[in-house]
């Protein structure tokens, strides 16, 4: 189960649903659609911002570039 407090493991399930997509060209509101679409994700979706968006966006640009 997914929250919005998992950034690491919603940005390694997104890296793995999207391994073509060029990160550069990603938005937070794609990184939204993407994340409520998961089938692990259990989260109210009232409760997320763009500080988190970026967090999860953050640590997927650092998972793809390590």
């Amino acid at each position: 189960m997914l929250t919005w407090e998992d950034s690491f493991a919603i940005a390694r399930e997104l890296r793995s649903q999207h391994p073509e997509i060029e990160l550069e060209q990603i938005s937070l509101e794609m990184i939204y659609r993407w994340v409520v679409d998961l089938d692990e994700f259990f989260d109210d979706r009232e409760l997320v911002n763009d500080e988190i968006l970026a967090a999860i966006y953050q640590e997927w640009l650092e998972e793809a570039y390590s």
